[in-house]
């Protein structure tokens, strides 16, 4: 796949859940979005907007249960499809790096879409439950999207004491670097890399 066209669509199906997603990255920042899990999807719709990627999902899970087969589900798939997207990687500025205030919290992430996933995570929730949602889905959401996107993904939150707004700045910010990261930059020739490869 080249970088003059950087979409993707992929499809999860699995006992548990099912999921077609489609994702371009030189988007206007529009979703459709239905997952079943509405912090998810008022998270993920933030994640578009602010990362300017068009993002489409829709997903069925067992919900009944609770909503973390879906939710890390939603992560293994987005990491595919923007995996997929970006190719070969060429042009890219490869790192990104974004501060989100939302009222009282403040959260960076900082991405290196290195092909080496790890993801480290240095924020705590106040509350174990946001509505409905276990705050603990976040770190499997972003954990598995690191994985199967195979980027360096580093969250952090300095400060902040409303669940609800943490983890908002954390998705807003996660969107803000990603779209750093995948631009092209006209200087950059070839893979942003000294190996010749990500």
């Amino acid at each position: 796949m080249t970088t003059t066209n950087r979409n993707a669509i992929k499809k999860r199906n699995t006992n548990e859940t099912q999921i077609d997603l489609s994702i371009a990255v030189d988007g206007d920042g529009k979703s459709t979005l239905e997952t079943g899990v509405p912090f998810l999807t008022h998270m993920l719709d933030l994640f578009s907007r602010h990362g300017l990627f068009d993002l489409s999902i829709q997903a069925q899970g067992d919900t009944e249960i609770d909503d973390h087969h879906t939710t890390e589900d939603i992560g293994i798939v987005l990491g595919e499809a923007l995996k997929e997207a970006l190719g070969d990687k060429k042009g890219i500025r490869r790192y990104g790096n974004a501060f989100v205030p939302m009222d009282e919290a403040l959260a960076q992430v900082v991405v290196d879409l290195s092909n080496r996933p790890h993801l480290e995570f240095r924020a705590e929730f106040p509350s174990e439950k946001v509505g409905t949602f276990d705050t603990e889905l976040v770190h499997e959401f972003l954990w598995k999207l690191a994985l199967e996107a195979r980027i360096n993904l580093h969250v952090i939150v300095h400060y902040g004491h409303n669940t609800h707004h943490i983890i908002e700045a954390i998705f807003k910010a996660l969107g803000r670097a990603l779209d750093e990261a995948t631009q092209l930059d006209p200087r950059v020739k070839g893979i942003p890399s000294t190996k010749g490869r990500l």
